[in-house]
């Protein structure tokens, strides 16, 4: 579904990302870990078109997207849920829901279902729905922002950090619903520090490094791979 062949990408003189190629595949979870700094986020960024790379190609169901505007992408079908959450704290949930659903051209009763869908993943924000987004705990928040993503159909979500800052019990419920989301039929490509929660749910993985992937392979190969114990699972 998306291929990323051989990037780089820069912040002024800096490289941020040095040649990444990467695949997923339909249908999969994909993990990429990595400690900070490493270019998760900028990975992350240029799928979704806010930056741009100065090398290489980017493909989404073999239509090049490399320079496409961000808008485009999500019309094309991929919704990026990013680090830190960035909702709209001034708005209403039910505001920010309707925000991620405003590239679409389909009727109100389907965007209504869509509604009904992501109350069900996370019942608390329909008990939220008129309140302001600002006022939410952080693990709501990331429900909502999560949820927002959704809103705009997507083939394949980009999950940025989507644990950061969350007590166990909303990590764990997070993750249930990524895993659902996946059964459903959702292709997910998850950038995540923690590693162990990742990598139990992911299909394939992908060790980024300075910019550079420095291992791939099936996720549970890689749980067990001493180099990822030792720096990534503190074992």
């Amino acid at each position: 579904m998306l291929k990323i062949d051989n990037i780089t990408v820069a912040y002024g003189a800096i490289k941020a990302l040095k040649g990444l190629t990467l695949s997923v595949g339909e249908g999969e979870i994909v993990a990429l870990i990595g400690a900070n700094g490493a270019g998760k986020t900028t990975t992350l960024r240029t799928i979704s078109g806010l930056l741009h790379p100065r090398e290489g190609q980017i493909f989404f169901k073999g239509k090049n997207i490399t320079k496409a505007k961000p808008h485009h992408i999500v019309q094309a079908g991929i919704s990026h849920a990013p680090e830190g959450r960035g909702i709209f704290s001034n708005l209403s949930v039910e505001d920010n829901l309707a925000l991620g659903a405003y590239v679409r051209k389909d009727s109100r009763e389907k965007i209504k279902e869509d509604y009904d869908k992501v109350y069900g993943l996370f019942s608390i924000l329909k008990q939220r729905r008129k309140q302001l987004a600002g006022t939410l705990s952080g693990g709501e928040q990331q429900m909502l922002t999560i949820s927002r993503a959704l809103m705009a159909m997507p083939k394949l979500l980009l999950l940025d950090e989507p644990s950061l800052g969350l007590a166990p019990q909303i990590i764990i419920q997070i993750f249930r619903v990524i895993r659902e989301l996946n059964e459903k039929g959702m292709t997910v490509l998850l950038v995540e520090q923690n590693a162990n929660m990742a990598l139990h749910s992911a299909h394939k993985a992908y060790v980024i490094e300075t910019g550079k992937i420095a291992l791939q392979g099936k996720a549970s190969d890689l749980l067990n791979h001493p180099d990822v114990k030792k720096a990534y699972l503190g074992s």
